[in-house]
């Protein structure tokens, strides 16, 4: 009987376990599925919660922009970091708070921004025009000029092209502040090569020419302003004053006529225009003008001479050689003035070649001791320049 029991138990467990393994795949498979389901719900749950982050960080970012647009750079400063609550690591959103850090006029914090973004990304043209712009303003002229040739050369997209020009302006006023003229030139003449014909910017161009003492190039930028825009006061009298300090008087006194006429209101040129024609009047040896009208030029040069002298006493040291041997300016003027007539003149060449020696002389020196002259002596020390080496 009790063997009997045994074995019906032992049947029942073979039973059972018989029936285990044939269900156990299938409660594998429950378990599996429920895995996954787990799983997919949890990842669903994490991507949603990153998209509803990713969706308030560009939620506040656009309200950010809208706000730095509008220049209210203390609300742009609250959104853009609001905004990076949301992507702490965002490059894009770093830089626009910078940005609104710079106009709120915070330099230190945006500093440190945008040396943490130039790490991460050197080349980035901006960054690097702002970088510039803050070693600029401190002080820093060969770390600002470093920053601004990175942002010269960096890659820019093509609708801020504009950028890449503004940049290397920006450096040419830096380098003409720090008296680095010829670094300021090579930078104009790169700058007029990438603007081509544009009569504004090479209006633009041509005004820090004559800010670099390039006079050259800057009545060539002009002219090319004046091809398209004729009546262009300021490039009208950019071009005369360019001509002007070449000692080009006759192409000069073509533009400051042209420049008056076009803005009246230009004193500027007027005054230069009244100077040029006096040099071109009383050069004596300018082409084209008859004997007895170069000798009543040097007639008038000499008096012309001897009232500057009176109003600027030469003290000993100025004069010109041994103090001992040489005679004063004033002592040749004196011993001079008595051959000086026109009809001595007509008979004595000679004598106009060593007149205008001693006038030129005198205006020279005269300027050195007594300062730049104005009117008639400012125009015979400007013919003493342009004829100095021929002296």
């Amino acid at each position: 009987m009790f063997e009997e029991q045994e074995d019906a138990v032992k049947t029942e467990g073979l039973v059972n376990y018989r029936f285990y393994l044939r269900q156990r795949p299938v409660m594998l498979g429950v378990f599996t599925a429920l895995a996954v389901i787990f799983f997919l719900f949890t990842s669903g749950l994490a991507r949603l919660y990153r998209a509803q982050r990713e969706s308030l960080g560009t939620r506040w970012f656009s309200r950010g922009v809208a706000e730095l647009n509008a220049k209210n750079y203390s609300g742009a400063v609250n959104d853009f970091r609001a905004a990076l609550l949301y992507s702490r690591d965002n490059y894009t959103y770093q830089l626009n708070l910078a940005e609104a850090l710079l106009g709120l006029k915070r330099t230190g914090q945006a500093s440190a921004y945008l040396l943490n973004l130039w790490d991460r990304e050197p080349e980035d043209g901006l960054v690097n025009l702002e970088l510039a712009r803050i070693a600029s303003g401190q002080g820093q002229v060969q770390q600002a000029i470093r920053f601004y040739h990175d942002a010269i050369y960096a890659a820019w997209a093509s609708d801020e092209e504009w950028k890449r020009r503004d940049a290397r302006l920006e450096l040419i006023e830096l380098l003409l502040g720090a008296k680095q003229q010829e670094q300021a030139e090579a930078e104009l003449i790169a700058l007029s090569a990438n603007v081509g014909d544009d009569p504004q910017q090479q209006e633009q161009i041509g005004t820090l020419f004559l800010r670099a003492q390039d006079y050259e190039h800057a009545l060539r930028a002009f002219r090319i302003t004046l091809k398209s825009e004729r009546r262009n006061p300021a490039a009208l009298a950019g071009a005369g004053e360019a001509a002007f300090e070449l000692g080009r008087y006759s192409l000069a006194e073509h533009y400051l006529q042209s420049a008056v006429a076009a803005n009246p209101n230009d004193q500027q040129s007027a005054d230069r225009l009244k100077t040029t024609e006096l040099v071109l009047q009383m050069d004596p040896f300018r082409r084209q003008i008859t004997t007895a009208e170069r000798n009543r030029i040097v007639v008038q040069a000499f008096q012309l001479a001897g009232q500057r002298l009176s109003n600027c006493a030469l003290p000993k040291s100025v004069t010109p050689g041994p103090a001992s041997t040489q005679p004063s300016l004033s002592d040749q003027w004196t011993s001079l003035k008595p051959q000086v007539t026109e009809a001595n003149l007509r008979r004595d060449p000679d004598l106009v070649e060593s007149t205008m020696d001693l006038v030129l002389q005198i205006e020279r020196q005269t300027s050195v001791v007594c300062g730049t002259p104005s009117g008639t002596d400012l125009a015979l020390l400007l013919i003493a320049k342009l004829h100095e080496g021929n002296q």
